[in-house]
């Protein structure tokens, strides 16, 4: 396993495997992430939080085991945001490379938007004990931004349509903090707002 800088700032939590613990940890990761200088309304922020939402879904949806928690740790070194998500179903591992879903799908997804918005993402065997961890890495620069990196379109697609939906999955992302309730005022955790 490779090695990593020693972390500036850390957060580590275990969270149920149930849609209610996804949410929490999404929720904890944005709070945190505003905490250590990266407002909620900043790309950084948003960026990392739609990660978070996708590899926590999908601990719950393809790693869930009935009694067992996901574990996430979310940690900041040498200008790299690296978000980990271990679950106990060695057995259920994502692909290496995601294939689209056909057009009239209403899910996988997620791991393509991974792949769009992360530097760097993979999966690692858990150490010592059955399961596996999905990771994602985002570069930040000096000034706090992510490091904008060029995702390679399919063969059929644009770049300029790539980088439309890019900036559509931030917004969606930003929509979904609203309706989520993940600014501070916001609804009580688990309600939504009317």
């Amino acid at each position: 396993m490779p090695q990593h800088p020693a972390p500036e700032r850390e957060f580590t939590m275990r969270f149920t495997s149930t849609p209610r613990g996804a949410r929490l940890a999404r929720r904890l990761v944005s709070h945190r992430l505003h905490d250590w200088g990266h407002p909620y309304t900043t790309q950084v922020n948003e960026t990392l939080t739609l990660i978070t939402a996708e590899l926590t879904a999908n601990a719950v949806r393809h790693g869930h085991v009935p009694g067992r928690d996901f574990h996430l740790q979310l940690t900041l070194a040498a200008d790299t945001f690296r978000i980990e998500v271990t679950d106990t179903r060695a057995e259920r591992r994502p692909p290496s490379t995601p294939s689209a879903p056909d057009s009239g799908s209403e899910s996988g997804r997620g791991l393509l938007l991974v792949a769009a918005l992360a530097d760097d993402w993979g999966v690692t065997p858990r150490p010592a004990a059955p399961g596996k961890t999905v990771w994602a890495q985002l570069r930040v620069t000096a000034g706090g931004h992510p490091h904008m990196h060029q995702v390679a379109p399919h063969p059929t697609v644009s770049v300029s349509a790539c980088e439309h939906d890019t900036e559509l999955l931030l917004t969606t992302s930003s929509l979904l903090r609203d309706d989520l309730g993940l600014r501070p005022g916001a609804a009580s955790y688990g309600d939504r707002r009317p």
